[in-house]
Parts: structure tokens; sequence; C-alpha cells
């Protein structure tokens, strides 16, 4: 039934009362909750870069005083961040505030956007309230908080499997090879394009990191010969694999045995969560469902990576999302429903409690096994347990068919996603 005039402006100005208090609410949380970084990461760059531009030394060669911090990123990436050497250092922090924002606000529209419209929500409200949240949410706020590129680089994934590939284009898989150059890590979307068997996707982006690497190498060639030598196998410049803050597989490893933690072990728990993801990011894609696959690659590279500080859990989002979404695609009131809304509600509150932070100190025992390594096991949920949906992939990333029957634990959720 259609609504009066009156009743859409009364409407509209609560959803506005209720943005302005939670953005309220969130404001206070983070003052009270938020560590202040003072841009670390970002100062880390923006010296290594000023070192190299403007006093000639070697962008590799730089430490930030005081630190063991230096410059980890690939050539290319100091050539993606070489204006940063002519601004002034809150010229940079803007810079970076600004676009890390802007980059967050398009991802999480393009994947709540389809559940607004699902569910009859006003999706100006939806939108901002899910940035609310978000910016609460601890890996978030430390990856502004360090000034770290964590979003830009999620920013470029989300172009090719959520816009890109479901539409067929053939510019496919040059944001996951853009991201890649900045940061080797992304590369494991490569990966997930080849064993999903998007063979032109995965030349496109093997094609576009080839070429971004060999400009930066020809631009570059000193950098270029430091880096994949010897920076690039400096695992001391990242900083102590046993601490709270590295939430993957190896900190699970190293904590249990700080001096000699078992690489064995690790690479074991590495080749098994490697063929989980294999399995399911397959039945996603034989679904048609890349938000999904997006989303668990995303989590397993968090897993698998020797290292993945707190705020690398950005990567978790789109997951905590989709849940939302599959939520909200059951039946109203039904089990489904309640179950997916309540591990997503869990899921975000724990990952924005800090509550890891809690065994900083001392991690033994079986308390800190459990509770310091909260965050890898709200990974390993997500990487079994997100349903994958049936239906047609648009070109919006959504899914459109009917609901299959195939239970969740087959890798397949009974819900469609239309647009």
């Amino acid at each position: 039934m259609a609504q009066g005039p009156g009743r859409v402006v009364a409407r509209t100005l609560v959803q506005g009362l209720v943005v302005v208090v939670l953005a309220l609410v969130v404001a206070w949380f983070l003052s009270w909750a938020a560590v202040r970084h003072g841009f670390f990461d970002l100062n880390v760059y923006y010296g290594a870069l000023n070192h190299w531009v403007n006093d000639g030394g070697e962008i590799y060669d730089f430490l930030k005083p005081g630190t063991q911090y230096g410059f980890t990123y690939p050539p290319f990436a100091a050539l993606v961040m070489l204006p940063m050497a002519y601004l002034s250092w809150h010229a940079a922090i803007v810079v970076s505030v600004t676009a890390g924002v802007l980059v967050s606000v398009v991802v999480i529209w393009w994947l709540l956007d389809p559940v607004a419209r699902r569910s009859g929500w006003t999706r100006w409200f939806t939108l901002a309230v899910a940035v609310c949240l978000a910016a609460a949410y601890e890996p978030m706020r430390e990856t502004v908080n360090f000034g770290q590129v964590n979003m830009l680089l999620l920013f470029l994934v989300a172009v090719d499997l959520l816009r890109l590939l479901p539409a067929g284009s053939r510019w496919a898989g040059v944001g996951i090879g853009l991201a890649t150059s900045i940061k080797l890590t992304p590369g494991i979307f490569i990966v997930h394009l080849l064993v999903t068997r998007q063979w032109r996707a995965a030349c496109t982006a093997t094609g576009t990191a080839a070429a971004t690497t060999l400009l930066a190498a020809a631009l570059f060639p000193n950098a270029s010969r430091e880096f994949w030598t010897a920076a690039l196998w400096n695992t001391g410049r990242v900083g102590e694999l046993a601490f709270v803050s590295n939430q993957s597989l190896r900190g699970v490893v190293a904590r249990l045995s700080p001096d000699h933690p078992s690489t064995l072990g690790w690479l074991a728990l590495v080749l098994v969560t490697l063929v989980i993801w294999a399995w399911r990011i397959r039945a996603a894609s034989a679904a048609g469902d890349h938000a999904t696959g997006f989303a668990l690659t995303g989590v397993v590279m968090c897993l698998v990576s020797p290292v993945t500080w707190v705020h690398h859990l950005v990567w978790l989002l789109p997951g905590l999302i989709l849940l939302v979404d599959n939520g909200m695609a059951a039946p109203a009131r039904s089990r489904r429903r309640i179950v997916l809304l309540a591990a997503a509600a869990v899921g975000y509150v724990f990952l924005t409690s800090r509550i890891v932070w809690s065994w900083e100190r001392d991690f033994t025992g079986l308390d800190g096994f459990l509770g310091g390594n909260a965050y890898v096991w709200i990974s390993l949920a997500l990487l079994v347990f997100l349903p994958i949906r049936r239906g047609t992939a648009q070109p919006d990333g959504s899914l459109a068919g009917p609901p299959s029957p195939t239970p969740v634990s087959s890798g397949s959720a009974p819900s469609s996603r239309p647009t």
C-alpha cells in the first residue's frame, strides 16, 4: 500500500534521528575503545617515500626511528604512493582517511543494497546504519588509525568479483592484478580465479600484476632488486609472529610455542584449510555466487597468511554482511533466519570488542588458546559455514533464481537472492 506524503516525511525524520543517535553512540564508543596509533603505518610509508625521493636514500633501507619497521610492499606500491612524498604530513592523513572511507562505503553498498531492495528497507538508511556499525568494527577502526591500505585493496578485488566478473566484462581481473602488485597477499585471488576456472580473468589478473611489476622494475631497478632479493625475505620487518594481534593460523601455532613454533604443524593446518577453501569456492562458482566466493577467499587469505594483524581482518566484513543477506533471504521467523542473523551479530560483536587483547601479555592456558585466538575461530567458522546461494549471477553481483534445496553442509544454501 502506498504511503501518504506525511507518513513518508515522518518516517524519514525518524530514520534520520536514529542515524544521528547511532553516530553519536559510535563516536562515544570510539572515544573510549579505539586505540590511537597516530597513523603509525602511514608514517612508515611517508617516511620511507621522503627518504627515497627527497633525501636520496633507498626506500627499503628506511626504518622508522626507534622501531624495526620499514616499507614492506613491492616497488609498484611505492610508485602508487609516490605523490605522498610531495604532500605535507597532514595532507597525507586527509588523503588516506578520505580514500579509505569512500571505498569502504562503496563496498558496503554493493554488498548491502540487494538486501535492502529485497527486504524493502530504505536504502540510504540501510547504508548509513551499516557505515556507522563498520566504523566501530575493530579491524576497520584499526585500519584508519594505522593509516593502512586494506580497504583500498579490498575495493580493487571487489570491483572484479562483485561487478566485472558477474557482468562478463573483459576487464575482470585488472583489480586483482593491481592489488597483487601493491601487496602480495591478494595474489590468492588469482589462485581463486584459477581454481574456479575463470581463465580469462585469471590471465588478465596475472598479466596486470606482471606488467605493473615490470613497469616498477624498469622505473626503479635498484628498489626492485632490493625488494625481491632481500626485503621480501626479511621477516623481522613485519613484527613478532606470536604477538596476539597476529590472528592467523601461523599466529595460533606460534603462541603455542613462541620460542620454537612448529613450521610443519602450521603447513599441515594451511594445507587442510586450502583444501576446504578450494572445495567451497568451487561450489560457490558453480552456483554463480561470486559474492560468497569473494568473501571466502578473503577469509582464507587471513587464515593462511603468516602474518594477519587485526586490521587485516577487514577482509572478514563481506562474510559478516553475507550472513545478514542469507538470514534476511530465509523465511521470516524461521530457525534459519534466527541462526544466521545471530551468527552475524555474535561475529560482529566479538570482532568489535578487542577481546583478544585481554591475552596480550599472557596467552598461555586453555583460556589463552580460546580467547587469544578468538578472531581465528570466527574466520574458520565463516570459511566452513558461510552459506552458498544458488541462482543466476546478475551484473550488480546479486543472485536471481529459484531456491535450491541443497543443504548448507554440502556447501549450498536453500535460498535465492532476487534483484
